[in-house]
């Protein structure tokens, strides 16, 4: 046989074949067939073919994509052990009350939807009444990321299950008085009910892989049985488009994450139109997931097709799908038999001859509502499959109607998102589509009254008999509080007594005090270590063979660096999460191990560390997230400040993430100094978050990479390290104090810019006679956060002096606040200062230079301080102003 034309060269070419002639004959009889039965039935073999060597474990390239037809045939459907009848009038109520909640809430303006529960209904329901594992079983039960826009259904069918009130469903997005229900899946708004914040869109999907992969995290260190948990994430085609959507099938599919299925409700619209208007999602997601190594479900076809499938002998049907654009289908869902007959089977003649089997009925069923995503048995089928494959995650693409059963109005329609309410009449048709008894006269007045059969009810009773069955009540947010010991005070001992003569950098005092508090016997095997692949940066190699990086698989090579002390060691039982360079994936772990205290019942104490540019401003989504999911734990800006990372440059330079984080009110956000401040807000962190009344509050520190001498910490000062401010010395305290009537002003700074202002302290003193305390800054952010609370407490009429006014009350002169980041973040509390207050900082873009050239830059250097302070003492006429002029020639400014 003689090679086609044009043919490319195959890597197989690269490889010796022992049997040529062997070759030959396969080549040969695949020609035959498509000579003699036709191209298309050639093609049908080699993928029948590819799919049987898949099936039996050849170690083959996949089969990206498959016919546009269910994975599992009617045929092969398992027996479905419900009642179907019963479960599909449970259906119905909630349906009912999920459209009824919607509309009587639009008459307040406060939104809702409507169509996308309307399409996943018996998605969620087959789950709860035969799948989903609550919180009183044994273990942890399933973690449930319910798709936000579906969250009416969800309060539906809590309002059936007697755990929502009729009064809550009428306050739906109507929270302020009290009583009401949060627009999305909200745990710091509802923590009874929802674990997992899915809006904003994208975070599900992968804070549902990260999670599956800490279920095993868990596992495999021995802390908690997890064997049992299986993570559910129901997501929108629509969703998919967001990147963080797909950013981590790889991770999924490379740790076998089998404990995790995704369900992707495939109603072909996200919410302007169609998802992918001449394109067709379903094949791109089923090539873009079983590239990633998924295993992959597709349920598009209810039992009507069945019938049209067997009489394609031709596959002229399948092909036809496979051509047709998911615009164009929508638009077959909404117009009548004529027009179907006409643009679908009057593509070719093959089918022209299919469309004359079939009845206009059967047309209209298929074309209109017949979904895979709307049988139940066809959605269990899909779940048992997915429960049952063992070694990939699964994901299930589910093809529905979105807005089924709302009537024509709504069904398919473009403008369905935003539709917020069905008119009286339309409700009516819906009652008797769904055969619900609501008579007409309980629409008197206007108004759609909302539905339950009774709490003795048959339905009532068999949807708790099958919760009761699958461990209790779905979705459901259980906390057992775990109060966990402090830490014995030897591990704070080294950083509260100072360094002595030698240098060290914050960043790597902190990494010392942690490393010290991972050999506490009660609680180290709790620390998390999280890291996106910069653990050398920030010192932290030693943590390497100590407590070893987590691997599911272990270490199945040897590390270039066996040899050396601290080698590169990754075990099973590893406890560092080195993620790789992914800040959003790293987050995603940190969100799973902060909240494993209410998922588990298990307190963790995560650190994630991060160059602190790539931090909150890459990720601030998902720091909101963490604060909705009521998270605790420790986030670590190292490397931190505009001017302190030598050379880096503009990228690099954060001078503006404490900003961000003071935006955040579940964020304590600290700017350490010193080692010893490091140590006393990770003790009161500690107690904070993990005490006997721990609070749902997560922390923010920053860490410079500059050495510095560290020093003991003085006495008394813990308190305002805490609060945010104390003193840390005063001018009479130098070695060549100024005169007693010396013109005076405090200096106030936060991390690294303490020691610029004790260098100008020095100068001041020496050249121009001026008395300077030092003050450490070390949050702003807790400042302003006290003070506002005393702002609202005097409009209960409780009068409350701030703390940072009480501070700084009788320290004479101004106050020059000084730090490495934008002038606003310690303009934060210039209000609540009564002293003449201005500040120093570094707005506008980093550049790369050294420390000293960035500072001089900024004018946030010593010399630079010291000449701002003469300027705000001469505008008091306190010192000459002559003096300004002097001082900015002498430093050469």
């Amino acid at each position: 046989m003689s090679d086609p034309v044009g043919k490319l060269p195959s890597e197989l070419d690269q490889l010796p074949d022992r049997d040529t002639e062997e070759t030959a004959e396969w080549a040969a009889s695949l020609d035959a067939v498509a000579q003699a039965a036709g191209t298309r039935r050639a093609e049908y073999l080699l993928r029948r073919t590819l799919q049987h060597a898949e099936a039996a474990g050849l170690a083959l390239p996949k089969l990206l994509e498959t016919d546009y037809v269910n994975t599992i045939p009617t045929s092969a459907e398992p027996e479905f052990p419900g009642d179907e009848a019963m479960e599909a009038r449970i259906t119905a109520w909630n349906r009912w009350n999920a459209a009824a909640m919607v509309t009587r809430g639009s008459k307040y303006g406060v939104g809702g939807h409507i169509a996308t529960f309307a399409s996943a209904a018996w998605l969620y329901e087959t789950g709860f009444q035969h799948f989903f594992r609550g919180k009183e079983a044994d273990g942890s039960g399933d973690q449930l990321y319910i798709q936000g826009h579906a969250s009416p259904g969800i309060y539906a069918r809590a309002f059936l299950d007697g755990r929502i009130s009729e009064q809550q469903l009428d306050n739906f997005r109507q929270e302020s008085g009290g009583n009401g229900l949060p627009s999305y899946p909200h745990p710091r708004r509802l923590p009874w009910l929802w674990e997992f914040p899915t809006v904003s869109m994208g975070l599900g999907p992968l804070s549902a892989i990260y999670q599956a992969r800490f279920n095993r995290y868990l596992q495999n260190r021995n802390i908690k049985d997890t064997t049992n948990s299986h993570v559910w994430a129901f997501l929108g085609d629509g969703e998919m488009d967001e990147p963080e959507s797909t950013a981590a099938l790889a991770l999924a599919s490379r740790e076998q994450l089998d404990n995790l299925t995704f369900v992707i409700n495939c109603n072909l619209q996200r919410l302007d139109g169609p998802v992918r208007a001449n394109f067709r999602v379903v094949q791109e997601l089923e090539a873009q997931f079983r590239g990633a190594g998924w295993n992959v479900i597709k349920t598009l076809w209810g039992s009507a097709w069945d019938e049209l499938f067997q009489l394609d002998a031709s596959g002229a049907l399948v092909r036809r799908l496979r051509e047709v654009p998911d615009a164009q289908f929508q638009t077959y869902a909404t117009r009548d038999v004529a027009y179907i007959r006409q643009h679908f089977f009057g593509a070719n003649a093959e089918l022209v001859a299919l469309g004359a089997l079939l009845s206009d009925a059967k047309i209209a069923e298929c074309f209109h509502t017949s979904r895979g995503g709307h049988e139940p048995r066809k959605v269990y089928a899909a779940y048992k499959a997915a429960l049952e494959h063992k070694g990939a995650p699964t994901v299930i693409l589910a093809q529905t109607v979105k807005g089924y059963t709302l009537g024509a109005g709504f069904e398919s329609k473009n403008a369905n998102h935003q539709m917020k309410k069905l008119t009286i009449d339309e409700f009516k048709s819906m009652r008797d589509k769904l055969d619900l008894p609501i008579p007409d006269s309980a629409f008197e007045g206007g108004q759609v009254p909302y539905g339950h059969p009774g709490a003795n009810s048959p339905e009532v009773q068999y949807l708790n008999e099958r919760r009761a069955a699958l461990g209790g009540p779905a979705p459901a947010r259980k906390v057992k509080q775990v109060a966990l010991p402090a830490p014995a005070d030897r591990s704070f001992a080294p950083l509260l007594k100072g360094s002595g003569k030698q240098e060290m950098a914050t960043t790597m005092a902190f990494v010392r005090l942690v490393k010290d508090l991972m050999r506490d016997k009660e609680t180290g095997k709790r620390w998390v270590p999280i890291v996106p692949d910069e653990a050398r940066t920030f010192g932290m190699e030693s943590l390497f063979p100590s407590a070893g990086i987590y691997s599911p698989l272990g270490q199945t090579y040897e590390p270039v660096d066996r040899d050396q002390l601290m080698y590169y060691k990754e075990a099973k039982d590893g406890q560092i999460l080195n993620e790789g360079i992914t800040e959003a994936g790293a987050m995603a772990d940190f969100i799973a191990a902060c909240t494993s205290y209410a998922t588990h019942g298990e307190p963790m104490i995560p650190f994630y560390i991060f160059y602190s540019m790539f931090g909150w401003q890459r990720t601030a989504d998902q720091m909101w997230q963490l604060a909705d999911q009521l998270g605790k734990g420790f986030i670590v800006g190292a490397t931190a400040g505009r001017t302190t990372l030598t050379g880096e440059g503009l990228q690099h330079a954060d001078g503006h993430s404490h900003l961000i984080a003071s935006t955040n009110p579940a964020s304590l956000n600290y700017d350490p100094a010193f080692a010893y401040e490091i140590a006393v807000i990770v003790k009161d962190g500690l107690r904070r978050m993990y005490g006997e009344t721990p609070e749902d509050v997560f922390y923010y520190l920053t860490v410079y990479n500059e050495p510095k001498v560290q020093p003991a910490m003085p006495e008394g000062v813990e308190e305002g390290i805490l609060k945010g401010l104390y003193r840390f010395n005063q001018a009479s305290d130098l070695e060549n104090a100024p005169a007693a009537d010396a013109a005076k002003i405090q200096l106030m700074a936060s991390g690294t810019a303490i020691h610029w202002i004790l260098e100008a302290q020095a100068l001041l003193a020496a050249d121009w006679n001026v008395a300077a305390d030092v003050w450490s800054a070390t949050s702003w952010g807790e400042l302003r956060r006290d003070a506002l609370e005393c702002d609202e407490a005097l409009l209960r009429g409780e009068v409350r002096t701030p703390y940072v006014t009480r501070a700084l009350e009788g320290a004479a002169g101004p106050v020059l606040a000084v730090s490495d980041w934008m002038r606003q973040v310690p303009d934060q509390i210039s209000q609540w200062v009564e002293q003449d207050y201005t500040s120093l900082g570094t707005d506008g873009f980093g550049l790369s230079d050294t420390r000293e050239g960035a500072r001089r830059h900024f004018g946030v250097d010593a010399q630079s301080i010291v000449v701002a302070a003469l300027a705000q003492l001469a505008r008091r006429g306190e010192v000459p102003a002559s003096a300004v002029k002097e001082a900015r020639e002498r430093y050469g400014l």
